[in-house]
């Protein structure tokens, strides 16, 4: 639960502006919302005591890239039952799933359908 209001708490973890200001416009009225540019802000953060409900990930990013941020969230005790979307306009499912061996609920391509992800949030959530 969010601690900011009685809505879910999402973390997003993009370098692009452009797509964390549309993940954040079709978000916003839904959940409450924590933007970082990289893994090792979004870590950092976390570290700080702040758990979301959830995170939408890109997968190439500067100093943690997604594939890093993911595998430290994996691998702790206390964040490995978040469920993590992962962004990429990159990586296909094969090429992930031999380059991450751990769990993560769903790869969305670039560019993404936003009432799809906001369908596939809403199912991850409850």
């Amino acid at each position: 639960m969010s601690i900011y209001q009685d809505k879910k708490l999402i973390l997003l973890v993009d370098d692009e502006v452009t797509v964390l200001k549309l993940l954040e416009f079709i978000l916003k009225k839904d959940y409450d919302l924590v933007i970082h540019n990289n893994g090792l802000e979004a870590i950092s953060w976390m570290d700080n005591g702040h758990m979301p409900d959830l995170i939408i990930s890109d997968l190439e990013m500067p100093y943690v890239d997604g594939l890093d941020f993911v595998r430290s969230l994996k691998t702790s005790g206390y964040y490995r039952d978040i469920p993590i979307i992962l962004l990429s306009a990159a990586y296909s499912l094969e090429d992930l799933a031999e380059k991450l061996p751990y769990d993560f609920d769903l790869l969305v391509p670039k560019p993404f359908n936003p009432g799809s992800l906001k369908e596939n949030i809403k199912n991850l959530l409850n």
